[in-house]
């Protein structure tokens, strides 16, 4: 048993307790978590309570990352826009052998770990990561990612992954059972047909979804009027762009209605979302499930923060646009944020932190409980880790120690130090 305590214990389920207490058990179970007056504390040995300069927080909640994508940091060029790095992506991701992205996957999780990162999701197009999943270090949901914009490949593609999800499942164990569900790359790449393959799935199985969205202008130009950047490019690669509708509206706005509205969906960049999007995503789902609670009053408690999540990776978003989402945007909704890393691609590190940090720095008022909480409960809400993201009694969160903040602030010094696994 252990008594840890320091400046300020941010429990993230309730408000800040300064000065306080956490009780774990040998296994990083909390057993108690209450206030402690400094001048109590100063009369105790100092055996009995470890103390910290700092805030204690939960452990962090990654959930967009591309593990597969380890051995590509530093491969591909900065501030390329979207269609530039999938370009270079597509040219360089199969340059490096098996044994090569093993090791660089290994290192990754290693990194996630040392940054106080407890829990992932993660996309996976392939099964390179999962030997290293396996291991258990890390809490995962994986997201088996397809794509594919000719409906006839639909059905082969969508066995492709079924294949790869019966892969690891096989993998779990009575003790430890590996997440995972079928997923939409995103609104431009997929056909209608494996789109609706897809969400059929979800329903069935009653799973999560993540879709990559609004990470570009182009992408939008593109369902609007067949142009821009994004068009052109596709273009020129051979694509054909029948098979991608025009609709006069935006991506998110053609592709929402095709999301089964009663499964958690969290969408991912949101670099170009505006207010109006997120208020007709948002209406979308409550809608759905408005109509859902009718027939079953009892089953549903407060539909908006049960089902659409939004993912921002700031530092992707500047590695490949240079820009980041408006979040008085989603602050102003009350929208559910999470944070993700996305890859090493794309990102210089595998740190939560760094993201906060980035937030931070450009948008100086968003106050430090709401950036911890999309670090922590909002992304464990979202993938259904139940024993992450706040420190309560009977919880199992991990436990970060944020170092050197500049009044109340994350700044560039700030450090996080793991306190338990």
């Amino acid at each position: 048993m252990r008594k840890i305590s320091a400046d300020y214990i941010f429990p993230i389920s309730s408000e800040p307790i300064k000065n306080g207490v956490i009780t774990i058990d040998d296994d990083g179970t909390v057993m108690d978590v209450s206030e402690e007056e400094q001048e109590t504390r100063n009369k105790k040995q100092e055996t009995e309570i470890e103390y910290y300069k700092g805030i204690i927080c939960p452990g962090f909640i990654n959930t967009h990352c591309h593990l597969e994508l380890s051995h590509m940091r530093s491969q591909v060029s900065e501030n390329l826009g979207m269609t530039g790095f999938i370009k270079e992506i597509i040219t360089k991701r199969t340059h490096f052998s098996e044994q090569e992205i093993e090791q660089k996957i290994a290192d990754a999780e290693a990194e996630m770990i040392k940054n106080g990162i407890v829990g992932v999701g993660d996309i996976s197009n392939n099964n390179s990561t999962f030997k290293q999943k396996e291991k258990g270090n890390l809490l995962y949901h994986t997201f088996i990612e397809v794509f594919d914009l000719n409906p006839d490949k639909a059905n082969e593609v969508f066995q492709n992954a079924l294949d790869l999800k019966q892969q690891l499942q096989e993998l779990s164990t009575l003790n430890f059972k590996l997440l995972t569900s079928i997923i939409p790359h995103a609104p431009y790449s997929v056909s209608e047909k494996l789109f609706k393959l897809i969400s059929e799935e979800a329903i069935k199985n009653n799973s999560i979804i993540s879709i990559h969205n609004q990470e570009s202008s182009g992408e939008s130009e593109l369902f609007i009027s067949h142009s821009g950047p994004m068009f052109e490019a596709f273009s020129q690669m051979g694509i054909n762009m029948d098979s991608i509708k025009k609709t006069g509206v935006n991506s998110i706005r053609t592709t929402i209605p095709k999301t089964p509205s009663s499964q958690k969906t969290l969408l991912v960049h949101n670099t170009y979302t505006s207010e109006d999007d997120i208020e007709f995503s948002e209406t979308y789902f409550s809608n759905s499930i408005q109509k859902s609670a009718t027939s079953t009053p009892l089953s549903v408690t407060n539909p908006k923060s049960e089902i659409l999540f939004w993912c921002t990776c700031p530092n992707a978003n500047m590695y490949i646009e240079n820009k980041l989402p408006n979040y008085n945007y989603f602050i102003d909704k009350k929208a559910l944020v999470t944070i993700g890393t996305d890859s090493l691609a794309s990102n210089k590190s595998l740190s939560i932190l760094d993201e906060l940090k980035t937030i931070s720095k450009h948008y100086p008022e968003i106050p430090l409980q709401t950036l911890l909480l999309w670090a922590t409960k909002n992304g464990a809400d979202f993938l259904g880790f139940n024993q992450l993201g706040t420190i309560e009694k009977g919880k199992r969160p991990g436990l970060n120690l944020l170092k050197n903040l500049d009044g109340g602030r994350i700044s560039e010094k700030t450090k996080v130090q793991c306190l338990t696994p």
